[in-house]
């Protein structure tokens, strides 16, 4: 496969010129406007942010994305899938007050919302994945497949599980009905090593399935319940938790890298990332911590594996910040250094699997030439 174009811009503007113009500016310049939207339903998948949460995207950037599809004659809405864990994303109703409470709604954005899997997260459609290894048939939300086109305007961060969160974890896991949600994370089932546990407790209420209960100050997670969604790990400050499957992260790689090709085959679709506010941590937390690398830029491609990997390759030049989860980490006198933000940040990622299968099942190129606008 031929190099992809990933076109960049840095956060820089001058006096006079909002950042939503550089945006829509760089997006013209990647070719944005070759995309033929006359009268055509345009989804711009992204997340709203959990309730709590304050390093989601703000609404001003989904204005600007909907803003040149209006100019193209297009008809766009936003839009995400409902959660698998309880929160205020769980059904469309809290969605869409979570959303609104974000900032989000048709005065904000310019564009109506819609939940693509409907009210209780089972509206959804089976589609069958092109080369698919681990899924045969993913189940998507049907307001995406129903889209004739698909944009991702994704927030680039860590991530708990899978390393890093771009276009294809925006899409695959974000475009996913609860049920597809689930089938992505039951490759394994979290343990516990009850020498590290402390009984902080911060566990319990990130569980979606009420799996953990607490015996002698030690957690105790029920096999039999646990869903192996991750998130109960990303919330133990002392790694007492992990996957009882060696290779379930790397699964939920692939399977995530899937579910985005069953979303972007056979139709347009472009990809925005925009590498800002990189929490260590997903935006489905109740909270975020501080930054770990300073903000970066905007990356844009019609290829969601160059687009991700463009913007994983900045992050490993980038210089940690201080008084962040990262660099906690690497002034420990013990950590063993991996020379790798995302995983010197989370260790039990191997973030690089979902770019690899993402290749090899033809969703993108991992080979990118990164054109950079001033």
């Amino acid at each position: 496969m031929e190099q992809a174009k990933v076109y960049f811009t840095d956060f820089r503007t001058p006096v006079g010129v909002p950042l939503t113009e550089k945006l829509k500016k760089l997006c013209r310049l990647a070719g944005f406007n070759k995309m033929e939207m006359e009268g055509k339903f345009v989804a711009i998948k992204m997340h709203f942010g959990e309730l709590g949460n304050l390093a989601y995207l703000r609404p001003n950037y989904a204005r600007a994305v909907a803003e040149l599809v209006k100019e193209k004659g297009g008809r766009p809405f936003l839009t995400d899938c409902n959660t698998l864990y309880p929160g205020s994303r769980k059904h469309a109703l809290e969605h869409l007050d979570c959303a609104n409470l974000n900032g989000f709604n048709p005065t904000t954005t310019g564009c109506q919302i819609l939940i693509a899997d409907g009210l209780r997260g089972t509206d959804e459609v089976e589609v069958p994945v092109k080369n698919g290894q681990y899924v045969k048939a993913a189940k998507i939300g049907r307001a995406l497949m129903d889209a004739d086109i698909v944009i991702s305007l994704a927030h680039f961060k860590g991530h708990e599980m899978t390393g890093f969160g771009g276009s294809i974890k925006n899409l695959g896991m974000g475009g996913g009905s609860r049920a597809g949600k689930m089938e992505q994370h039951s490759s394994g089932k979290v343990v516990v090593d009850t020498e590290k546990c402390r009984g902080c407790r911060r566990c319990a209420p990130e569980c979606g399935s009420s799996a953990i209960h607490y015996e002698n100050n030690k957690a105790v997670i029920d096999s039999e319940v646990c869903k192996g969604c991750g998130r109960c790990i990303g919330a133990c400050p002392f790694d007492a938790l992990s996957n009882d499957q060696w290779d379930a992260n790397d699964v939920l790689d692939r399977k995530m890298a899937e579910y985005t090709q069953a979303i972007c085959q056979d139709r347009p679709t472009f990809h925005i990332n925009m590498a800002m506010d990189i929490s260590p941590n997903c935006d489905c937390h109740g909270d975020n911590d501080a930054p770990i690398l300073p903000n970066l830029g905007i990356f844009t491609s019609f290829d969601p594996v160059a687009c991700d990997q463009a913007a994983a390759d900045a992050c490993q030049k980038a210089t940690p910040l201080s008084n962040s989860q990262l660099s906690d980490h690497l002034t420990q006198p013990d950590w063993q250094h991996h020379h790798d933000v995302f995983l010197d940040s989370n260790p039990h990622v191997n973030w690089e699997e979902t770019l690899i299968h993402a290749e090899k099942i033809g969703l993108g190129t991992r080979r990118y030439e990164l054109v950079t606008m001033k």
